[in-house]
């Protein structure tokens, strides 16, 4: 039986190796294309009314009405004093918060590409990598903000706190009326929501590449109101339902599910500037009863330690990504707040969500079973996926570990001006995750491993090559013919994975080498521990001169496993790297 699986209104689907099928996906009629996601928005506003619909750690509490109201101002201004006609992208460097929120809105009301904004990247890496791909000329940003991170951007920044200052009594009337007054129907037309297609982009959100220079995924209107109508149909949220947003918007899944969820549905959203503040989230869930939170394994060891178990009492729904769930993290948090977690998997480039685990109390009447813990679980309706053997490229059968592919509606556009790196993840429309995996015969997704030169600290994608690189230019290393140094990661039992550093030897000891890393502008989630250096005979290299990814990883375990020497028993050598160093 071949692997190729997929949920399709939540019945699992196997097509066989002889057939052929295609992979089905969710058609405009399935996800409501009609109602695209700012067409929804509006309803959703009116549909709430007084209801509370956004709120935030800072007071602010929005009804879908103020919240309509709120936008439409907001996009007014923008439109006046700030954005010219074809200016197409506009970045947004803002945290989680009820103002970013009405940011986001105000822009895709206007048809314009949204970019969040990853604050905690250099603003070298911003500039080059970012604004200049996307051409970005004004980014929207808050004083506070820039008090807290003082990027020089090469871009016009347009500080809220200014735009507040030009509002006219004549802009509160108008942006009142329509959202108060106006007919639904003739607000969209008036706004040019009826225009926006299927393939028309939406955001676009950079995520690291294998060098370390952000790539940026370009999501259509398409892919995210796919995802979010999937997601709805496996998790049926609901209109009591408020969803805790301190994921950030320039990661997919902030975007996506504490976004423009909560914008687009029924459920309110609630947000915090950063899911490293447990206290702060505590309090926030406790005061609005949130009952879904999107989280890390990392930060829910935080507010396991740090949160009280009134904080979380009305959670009936945890879903964890970006690393495997340790089992005595779903005990321990289920014995103190009465709610086990599950988990999901996604990627930025499949706007995110590709599968998630349906816990006993969000199953959908009629349909299977939706949890197994271990996977990360089935399939999203419409969401098709397949492992392939990695040196042939030839479909596995259920239960065989290889690269998992996925195809279906979300799968991004494609990199930004990247045409190759986009054929080198994208065929035929499916998308290498870079993931080994299993499919068991009833569709739910294990997964095994990583290919991709990446470690996930922290719930972030940190590039092991960008690490190296720099590396090689703090010990001044760039042009050693054989490789003297290679950056691996292994697991971490609160942070998820830790980077790891194997090298033929140092000219200095790893303390000062960390330091210069910092004093580089690496950031420090980026930079390893001074004790996680180990000096080998040389780095495995393959036949074909590439780094042996395999053995390296398997070296890295055998070196820092209990029973290993000690980095202080070991002698630190000479920078130079053995002649033989090349396999």
């Amino acid at each position: 039986m071949s692997n190729k699986l997929a949920i399709g209104k939540g019945i699992s689907v196997a097509a066989s190796e002889a057939s052929g099928a295609s992979a089905p996906a969710l058609t405009a009629t399935d996800i409501r294309l009609g109602e695209n996601l700012p067409r929804r928005f509006l309803r959703m506003c009116r549909q709430a009314g007084r209801r509370s619909k956004a709120a935030d750690s800072t007071g602010m509490d929005l009804t879908g009405q103020e919240l309509l109201l709120r936008t439409l101002l907001l996009r007014r201004l923008l439109r006046r004093h700030v954005l010219a006609s074809g200016e197409e992208t506009v970045g947004v460097l803002l945290p989680p918060c009820v103002p970013s929120v009405l940011v986001n809105a105000a822009l895709t009301l206007d048809r314009r590409v949204v970019v969040n904004l990853n604050y905690t990247l250099t603003a070298e890496l911003l500039n080059q990598a970012c604004l200049a791909q996307a051409g970005v000329r004004h980014v929207i940003t808050s004083q506070k903000m820039l008090e807290r991170f003082p990027l020089q951007l090469d871009a016009e920044m347009v500080l809220l706190e200014q735009l507040r200052e030009k509002i006219t009594p004549a802009d509160k009337l108008l942006a009142y009326l329509e959202a108060r007054w106006m007919p639904v129907c003739l607000l969209e037309r008036f706004l040019g929501l009826h225009r926006i297609q299927w393939d028309d982009l939406m955001t676009i959100i950079f995520t690291s590449g294998s060098t370390g220079q952000p790539k940026g995924a370009m999501l259509t209107h398409g892919n995210i109101g796919a995802n979010i109508e999937a997601f709805q149909q496996v998790l049926s949220l609901r209109a009591s339902d408020v969803l805790v947003g301190v994921l950030p918007f320039f990661h997919s899944f902030g975007y996506t599910v504490t976004l423009w969820t909560v914008l687009s549905l029924a459920p309110k959203g609630i947000y915090h500037t950063s899911p490293l503040e447990p206290r702060a989230i505590g309090d926030l869930c406790r005061r609005h009863g949130a009952t879904v939170l999107i989280s890390t394994p990392t930060f829910l060891r935080n507010y396991l330690c740090r949160c009280e178990p009134e904080d979380f009492k009305t959670l009936d729904l945890i879903i964890l990504g970006a690393e495997a769930m340790p089992r005595d993290l779903a005990d321990a948090f289920e014995q103190k707040f009465g709610v086990r977690p599950v988990e999901g998997y996604g990627t930025t480039e499949l706007s995110p969500v590709v599968s998630v685990n349906i816990p006993p109390g969000r199953e959908v009447p009629g349909r299977e079973a939706g949890l197994r813990e271990g996977t990360v679980g089935r399939p999203l309706p419409g969401v098709w996926a397949k492992v392939l053997d990695e040196q042939t490229g030839e479909e596995l059968p259920t239960g065989r570990q290889g690269m998992l592919w996925i195809r279906g509606p979300n799968v991004m556009k494609g990199y930004l001006n990247q045409p190759e790196q986009t054929a080198q993840v994208l065929q035929n429309g499916w998308y290498q995750t870079g993931d080994l995996a299993i499919l068991d015969p009833d569709g739910f997704i294990r997964i095994t491993g990583r290919r991709s030169r990446f470690s996930k600290i922290g719930g972030e994608m940190v590039p092991h090559l960008r690490v190296e690189e720099v590396l090689r230019q703090v010990l001044q290393l760039e042009d050693a013919e054989n490789p003297c140094l290679a950056v691996t990661g292994l697991p971490h039992p609160t942070k998820g994975e830790q980077l790891v550093v194997l090298h033929t030897g140092l000219p200095k000891p790893p303390e000062e080498i960390c330091q210069q890393l910092t004093q580089a502008g690496l950031p420090p989630l980026w930079t390893p521990s001074p004790e996680n250096f180990r000096q080998v005979e040389q780095i495995p290299i393959l036949s074909t001169g590439k780094l042996d990814l395999q053995a390296l990883a398997q070296l890295a375990e055998e070196l820092f496993s209990p029973a290993a020497t000690l980095p202080s028993e070991r002698p630190t050598g000479s920078a130079v790297p053995p002649e033989d160093g090349a396999a």
